[in-house]
């Protein structure tokens, strides 16, 4: 199982990051460990070797069948299932890395970095008809929402990201890409509690220790 995930793919988060709106020339690709997975409402445990770990919202899809170099116009038929995910991020080990220019593993792919709730199915129209592409999804920590998304602020939707990550890697039934987060980014602290919902159903829950 492999985890793919998504940097800068919403104008406004780049804007909140590096104080200018811009779109990557290509999807901005990275992975995470196996062992950053964290489901079943386990606990989140907050890293001591980090001064600052932030939350950042994601829609998450799930691929269902074995693909390599897939056309966009058929990527739809390679996801099955859709929750909302936190990608993790130890925010001071990124500033560093990205100023040096070095790899994002650690900042990004630590253990427990890669929070996922519950599956939803996606119904075969609302994949093609784009539906993917109209979701709201939004983050509440300790009963208040403090991270809202709307998939359509993409700039490189579902569709794209598909086809693009099959160029380089064969694409697996289970593993999971992570879409990117909009802006709202912020630090996680112990005992908070999180909740993430997509449209209008909880689908996220648990504790940061």
């Amino acid at each position: 199982m492999k985890i793919f995930a998504v940097g800068m793919n919403y104008a406004q988060h780049n804007k909140e990051l590096d104080g200018t709106l811009y779109k990557p020339e290509k999807p901005v690709i990275f992975t995470k460990a196996d062992s950053a997975l964290l489901k079943d409402r386990k606990p989140f445990f907050i890293p001591d070797w980090s001064s600052r770990v932030d939350y950042e919202t994601e829609l998450v899809v799930r691929i269902c069948r074995l693909g390599k170099s897939i056309p966009e116009r058929f990527a739809y038929r390679y996801y099955d299932a859709m929750t909302v995910g936190i990608d993790f991020t130890a925010r001071d080990w990124q500033r560093e890395a990205r100023d040096n220019g070095l790899p994002w593993e650690i900042c990004k792919g630590f253990d427990g970095s890669a929070a996922i709730g519950e599956w939803q199915p996606i119904p075969q129209p609302l994949k093609k008809e784009g539906g993917l592409q109209a979701l709201h999804f939004h983050l509440d920590i300790n009963g208040t929402t403090v991270q809202e998304g709307f998939t359509g602020d993409m700039l490189y939707r579902v569709d794209e990201l598909v086809s693009y990550i099959s160029q380089f890697f064969t694409l697996k039934t289970g593993d999971l890409l992570f879409t990117g987060t909009p802006v709202g980014v912020g630090p996680v602290h112990i005992d908070d509690h999180l909740e993430g919902w997509l449209e209008d159903k909880k689908v996220l829950e648990f504790n940061c220790k």
